[in-house]
């Protein structure tokens, strides 16, 4: 799918750069710890935002 947005293959290391953006987007999307994951991983796929 990385190849669809960026135009070139993507090996380990580029899927390990977009797991952690992610990681860290989620960590500053959540104020508070009862608050639920906005952002969800869809297996297969990618991820999705979830709004409320």
């Amino acid at each position: 799918m990385t190849d669809l947005v960026w135009k070139e293959d993507c090996d380990f290391y580029s899927r390990k750069a977009i797991h952690n953006h992610i990681s860290k987007l989620r960590k500053k999307l959540r104020f508070e710890p009862d608050l639920p994951n906005y952002i969800e991983s869809v297996a297969g796929i990618g991820y999705k935002f979830e709004h409320l």
